[in-house]
């Protein structure tokens, strides 16, 4: 009796120990991803090898879901997508004759496609019809799900937010090899087009709109300070975008691990800044992490150079012009994209829509 005790205290301790032990190499492997990401990214950054920001941005995903993530299926919906583009570009959606009328027209395609139903008569018997994506209002910052964020979410669900949405149009757009540049908004990402008789001018996923400077500048949270200082309604360039996956990564690294330890936090907002000092969301993601730390840590020497570097963020961006806003004024704002007829632009003409 007292034998089998025994074997039944050590079988226990098998089965309780061995889980924690596989819970803990999996935790490595995981943690090894970011650090395989986070370097596949810099070697971009620092031309060792071709900038791509699709590869960038799965590289995000695939790191926070363990590898998981189907390239090749992901790959293969956006050949299809980018096919569809091709097509409807040549079906003439826009009149438009300047020299840059390829780049336009397959613009409005790409354009088109996502916000709207989309036919495609491939023959005689065979209609392929794309559905136009939409706003997911459901924990739109990704705080519950970092998925949420996500393209690959996007391209599963047909539902999006503004992370996701106007990346996978630069995605679309660099696979077409025609320019596009991402731009932020407070807690917002957009995109900014040129055309030679327009200039530049705003597209907006959420909502399927083109919206004008004036408007976004109206909506109370984008100071002149934060425009002129680069915060905010910058185009960012294609190194800086990729520059961007890796706050992803970060963020993705936090809902994944917690903010217990800020290190690798850090160190993915440092080179973010290096190749755009004025990315507000890596200073700010910096910053918030360094505050986390310190207020979990006794007073050491260590700790007072974080909180010193962690002040001269909140200042500087306090001086940049950055202001808070919040989720519920957020979605307001999101709302009235769809609903003020005074941001709203034809896509040809760039001129407000009349009533």
């Amino acid at each position: 009796m007292k034998m089998n005790c025994k074997k039944l205290i050590i079988f226990c301790a098998i089965f309780v120990l061995n889980p924690l032990v596989i819970k803990g190499e999996k935790q490595n492997i995981s943690s090894n991803r970011y650090e395989e990401a986070y370097n596949f990214i810099t070697k971009m950054l620092v031309d060792e090898i071709p900038l791509n920001f699709k590869d960038a941005v799965f590289a995000t995903e695939n790191a926070y879901t363990d590898g998981l993530l189907d390239i090749d299926v992901i790959n293969n919906e956006i050949d299809i997508f980018t096919e569809l583009v091709q097509m409807l570009s040549n079906s003439n959606l826009i009149t438009y004759e300047k020299k840059d009328k390829d780049i336009i027209g397959k613009h409005a395609a790409l354009f088109k496609t996502i916000t709207d139903t989309s036919t495609v008569v491939i023959d005689s018997t065979h209609i392929y019809e794309h559905m136009p994506y939409t706003y997911d209002f459901e924990d739109v910052w990704g705080q519950s799900d970092w998925r949420q964020m996500f393209v690959s979410k996007l391209l599963e669900t047909g539902k999006g937010n503004c992370h996701s949405l106007p990346y996978l149009y630069k995605i679309l757009s660099d696979e077409l090899k025609i320019p596009c540049y991402l731009a932020f908004a407070p807690n917002h990402i957009y995109i900014k087009l040129f055309s030679e008789e327009t200039g530049w001018y705003n597209t907006e996923l959420t909502s399927g709109t083109f919206p004008v400077d004036a408007w976004i500048i109206a909506s109370g949270y984008v100071n002149t300070d934060a425009i002129r200082n680069g915060l905010y309604m910058d185009a960012l360039s294609d190194k800086q975008a990729v520059a961007n996956c890796l706050l992803d990564l970060a963020q993705g690294y936090q809902h994944k691990y917690g903010k217990e330890n800020p290190e690798f936090v850090v160190k993915c907002c440092n080179t973010v800044l290096q190749y755009h000092p004025a990315n507000v969301n890596a200073m700010l993601t910096k910053a918030e992490a360094q505050k986390f730390y310190i207020q979990s840590q006794t007073t050491t020497e260590d700790t007072k150079e974080m909180y010193a570097d962690m002040e001269a963020s909140y200042v500087k961006l306090h001086q940049l012009g950055y202001r808070r806003m919040p989720e519920k004024m957020y979605l307001e704002w999101v709302g009235l994209l769809t609903n003020d007829k005074y941001m709203n632009r034809d896509f040809k003409s760039n001129k407000h829509v009349q009533e």
